[in-house]
């Protein structure tokens, strides 16, 4: 399908900021960037394409990870230099393992406050670091990687050691030894992540729950 730049303006560097919308829930997904070539194989292929101003290089979204994008529209802003994409995502769209881009609170009128800016070493921030390494090994693990050994066992080796981990630290916590607690329940987060990557449930929507929970009142559950 041949397409009509003439509406678009395209940057100084040749490209244009596409947008990416889930078609069904509306969440933003993400942000990157297209030229020519990319909006054209968009077009052509029905899934996305987009332009790596780090790699300097095309790239479809999912070839590697298996999150593909199927484009449903697109659409331009009034001035014709923004792209608006509607997909049906498959997976996540975002490297960490989050559904979407945009998972880092900032700011909300609604709170009458400025949130706190997750860094590295917040705990949201180590979760979705490790989880993105974990998702990259489960698919390109080589055969040293323990990671990768573990999903191609399959769910009863990856359930076998989450147990084993949770026994592991319930027998730390008896012996009253606080730096082995420290060192087994890192063991057994690592492999309680592990079996989310196997379900594709990112730890955000962990903590999403967690935090849906500690709002509700009177919850019996805590």
């Amino acid at each position: 399908m041949k397409i009509d730049f003439a509406n678009l303006k395209f940057a100084g560097n040749g490209l244009l900021p596409a947008i990416v919308q889930d078609a069904k829930t509306a969440a933003v997904l993400m942000l990157a960037y297209m030229n020519e070539e990319a909006l054209a194989r968009t077009v052509e292929s029905g899934f996305t394409w987009f332009w790596s101003r780090s790699r300097q290089e095309l790239w479809n979204k999912g070839a590697t990870s298996g999150n593909f994008q199927k484009v449903l529209s697109i659409t331009y802003d009034c001035d014709g230099d923004a792209l608006l994409l509607k997909v049906e995502q498959t997976g996540n769209a975002c490297h960490t393992g989050s559904f979407s881009c945009f998972s880092y609170p900032l700011w909300n009128s609604a709170e009458g406050r400025n949130l706190p800016v997750p860094n590295e070493a917040s705990l949201p921030g180590v979760l979705a670091e490790l989880y993105s390494v974990i998702q990259q090994k489960k698919e390109n693990g080589g055969e040293k990687s323990y990671t990768r050994y573990l999903f191609m066992s399959g769910q009863d080796k990856i359930l076998k050691k989450v147990g084993e981990e949770a026994a592991e630290t319930i027998i730390a916590s008896k012996n009253d030894d606080g730096r082995e607690v420290v060192t087994e329940m890192s063991d057994l987060w690592y492999h309680c992540l592990v079996l989310l990557a196997y379900h594709n449930i990112a730890p955000g929507e962990l903590l999403s729950e967690l935090g849906a929970r500690r709002k509700q009142e009177n919850n019996s559950k805590y």
